[in-house]
């Protein structure tokens, strides 16, 4: 950088910034730390060159891009672009620089990205593991259930606090991407799991402890996403699925299978919580795929 002073200032917009993030966009704190990361990669760079982020021109930050090239995958470089350019439109309107050097940054077409999807006979071997009659099986068979049953994403699912769930009127309700709230239906096996676990599972889990959160680990605290992570990974390898398995892998069935079942995309949308439909629509691109593998392997001519 130029001097102490401007290294300063530096750190103190990139601190608004994400602040900016996290407070005014709502963004949850993943997201906050993913933009984070991508500029600490762009100011390290900047720094063998002597440069502030304040005074960067546009070649500057092309330069920056073919440095991450062959470094970074496509979709990691397209992420970064992103993070750029929102971090410069907020330098603008905070009148911190008068021109945009990343306006006219394009990042680069991304190849569509299939999610992953259990057909409906590997999803009941999976929601089938775990034991019932255990503490933490009660809640696993709860969790599982109600992934399936409702799409929610991981991080809503672990956030879940006693009054977000009404087990009489069968909804669940959870705050998104952007804080956007939505309210999901619950199906009857998701909800006679989680009457069970509330009832037997979660008691034994608290021990007399005090918590808000729905699902707790055995400490009695909120369960956390990378527990989840190797939950799900351990029922996967018992289930015998020879997939690739992830905590979106029952988001992705349960949107995939609505649809193949005739459910129409914009229902779907509101239930995931997509703010744009096409987000949705890459699932009618898996479920036309599995057509297709069915066609084949039952036409008697295909």
């Amino acid at each position: 950088m130029n001097s102490r002073a401007e290294l300063t200032q530096t750190d103190l917009v990139s601190d608004q910034f994400l602040h900016h993030l996290r407070v005014e966009k709502g963004l949850a704190k993943n997201s906050v730390e993913s933009y984070a990361r991508d500029l600490v990669k762009f100011f390290s760079f900047l720094e063998t060159k002597a440069l502030s982020p304040l005074h960067a021109s546009q070649a500057d930050l092309m330069d920056f891009i073919s440095h991450l090239a062959g470094r970074l995958s496509v979709r990691s470089i397209a992420r970064n672009i992103s993070s750029l350019k929102a971090f410069y439109r907020f330098l603008v309107s905070e009148g911190e620089i008068e021109t945009n050097p990343a306006r006219l940054l394009s990042a680069p077409k991304l190849p569509r990205r299939l999610p992953g999807v259990l057909s409906r006979s590997e999803v009941e071997r999976l929601l089938a593991q775990p034991d019932p009659t255990t503490s933490r099986g009660d809640r696993d068979r709860a969790m599982l259930e109600l992934l399936y049953a409702t799409g929610l994403r991981v991080s809503e699912l672990v956030h879940l606090k006693i009054p977000s769930v009404n087990t009489e009127a069968g909804f669940v309700r959870t705050v998104g991407k952007g804080s956007k709230e939505r309210m999901v239906p619950v199906g009857a096996k998701a909800l006679e799991a989680l009457k069970n676990y509330l009832e037997h599972g979660r008691p034994r889990l608290l021990k007399r402890r005090s918590s808000s959160y729905l699902f707790l680990s055995p400490r009695g605290r909120a369960l956390t996403r990378q527990g989840f992570w190797k939950i799900i990974k351990r029922y996967g390898v018992k289930a015998e699925i020879r997939k690739e398995l992830t905590p979106h892998s029952l988001r992705h069935s349960f949107a995939s299978h609505l649809l193949e079942c005739g459910a129409d995309l914009r229902s779907v949308q509101i239930m995931l919580g997509h703010s744009d439909i096409s987000t949705t629509q890459i699932y009618t691109h898996v479920t036309r795929e599995r057509l297709k593998e069915i066609h084949q392997k039952y036409h008697p001519r295909p």
